[in-house]
């Protein structure tokens, strides 16, 4: 029991941290693609040198956003895949328990959806 408590806390705690570094990589890739439109409009209105060099730096500036947007990807597979394997053992620990409570969601569920008719 005390093994379920700490294991719940932990898993708890590990998404709250997943959440907080994925809304930071969302806004860390919002910032980045205004700021490469920013620097595409104005240099949209310029011509010569100056417009060749901010739209390179648009450019940069969305190849690394794209970059970053592929590595927060792929933290978000690895910790699913961690999460996935995470339940698997709870499942295999506590399979009495994860019948039950499936059974009990089932139940509430019909009951639900056949008032709703």
């Amino acid at each position: 029991m005390l093994d379920t408590t700490r294991s719940n806390a932990k898993a708890k705690y590990h998404a709250y941290e997943y959440d907080s570094h994925a809304s930071d990589a969302q806004s860390d890739v919002k910032a980045l693609v205004r700021d490469a439109q920013s620097m595409l409009t104005a240099a949209a209105a310029l011509t010569g040198e100056k417009a060749d060099e901010l739209r390179n730096r648009g450019m940069e500036m969305l190849d690394r956003a794209l970059g970053k947007a592929g590595r927060y990807q792929d933290q978000a597979l690895e910790r699913s895949k961690e999460l996935a394997h995470e339940a698997d053992v709870y499942v295999r620990d506590n399979p009495y328990r994860t019948l039950v409570v499936a059974a009990g969601i089932g139940i509430a569920l019909g009951i639900l959806l056949s008032r709703k008719q």
